[in-house]
Order: C-alpha cells, then structure tokens, then sequence
C-alpha cells in the first residue's frame, strides 16, 4: 500500500498577519528589509515589487493609512516576531518577585523543596523574597530564625545574591535575592522539574491562626 503524498508546508500565515494576496488595501506604504521607506505603492505594483525581489510583502501595521507593508521573507519575519516575544517574556520575568516563606525550624524536606522553588525562579530571571515569620516564644529567639535564613542564603549562593542584609521587621524577618547574571550562575539542577508553586499558592502564615504556645500556657495553668 503506497503512502499519501507529505504535504508541503504552506506559506499561509496561521495568525492574523496579512500577507501578499491576503492584503486588502488599495495603498500600502512600503518599507525595504532594511527599513529603507519606498512610499505609498498600489498594491498590485507593490506586490510586483515583492516577486521580483524573490521575497513577500507583510503588513506590519495594518491600522495605519495607508496600511504599513514590510518586504521580507515572511518565514524570517516570523522568526524575529518569535525572538522578540521571548526577550519581551524575559524582561517580564525580570520584574517578577516571587515569595519563599520559612519557619524559624523549617522541616529539612521542606527547607529543600522551599529551596529547590527559590532556585527555579532565580533560574527564570525572577527574584526571590525570602521571609520568616516568628510566633509565640519564637519572639523569644529571633537568633533561631536569622540562622536558618542565613543557611537558606548561603545554599542559594550559585543562583542568587541578597540585595541587602536580611531585615528584621516586628515578628518577620526577610531578605530579597537578586539572580546573577547567566553568564556567572549556576545550571538549573532541576530543569526539567515540575512547576513551582506561585506565589499565590505558597502557603501563608496567617493572623488569626491560634497561637499553639499561649494554649500551652494557658493549658499550665489551669
């Protein structure tokens, strides 16, 4: 049994991009690949002008008026649309700032997921606020809580540096880590690691949990 014949890619656009015969507009105004301004065109001579040039004419902006039309390959063009999308993603990951939250004894399997979460964003160009809250006679011993974000901070290390000091605030504590540049950081060792919780879905101290020490207290004396 003889196979179907592999069908050709097309060059059909599969978003909203108008190209060569899908532009609509009587007028264009055309621009060389190399953002040389060749006037408003008809679109028949501008089309033309695209055949002979062994390339295709893309509208770029399609609500100017007359429509703005580039002469480029269309499969480049859409490369450079990919590659400015993600430098876009990036710089939006940059001014990101996600939250790791700790207690002043963390549970070791807890400490590292916590950890393992805080390298993946660093790993993605996000920052990291790392706090602490403390409760009850944890108030008592704040050196305890300041310890384990120093470790937290020097097991992060490879990924990521304090923009300052670790600052006590009432009863948290809390430290802001900056990725280093790619160039200086360390590889993701968990690239292919499920999704972090987000921020949103980290779990929250919260104030009207009941104070499990004053029970205590209150249990002792009665």
């Amino acid at each position: 049994m003889s196979r179907p014949p592999r069908r050709r890619p097309s060059r059909r656009p599969s978003d909203n991009v108008r190209i060569n015969g899908r532009i609509r507009a009587p007028q264009v105004r055309v621009v060389h690949d190399e953002n040389k301004q060749l006037g408003v065109l008809p679109l028949g001579e501008a089309l033309k002008l695209a055949r002979g040039l062994g390339v295709d004419l893309v509208e770029v902006s399609g609500k100017a008026n007359p429509p703005v039309c580039r002469l480029v390959d269309y499969g480049r063009f859409k490369y450079e649309q990919s590659k400015k999308e993600k430098e876009t993603k990036k710089h939006q990951h940059a001014n990101k700032v996600k939250e790791v939250q700790l207690r002043p004894v963390t549970d070791p399997h807890d400490f590292h997921t916590k950890l393992e979460h805080a390298i993946h964003f660093l790993c993605e160009d996000m920052k990291v606020k790392v706090s602490l809250r403390f409760r009850g006679r944890e108030n008592m011993h704040k050196e305890v809580g300041a310890e384990t974000v120093q470790r937290f901070i020097k097991e992060i290390e490879p990924w990521g540096h304090p923009d300052a000091p670790p600052r006590a605030a009432g009863r948290s504590m809390s430290v802001m880590i900056a990725p280093l540049p790619r160039n200086k950081r360390a590889e993701n060792p968990h690239p292919k690691h499920s999704r972090p919780l987000d921020l949103d879905e980290e779990d929250h101290d919260d104030d009207d949990e009941p104070d499990y020490d004053q029970e205590d207290e209150s249990q002792d004396q009665g």
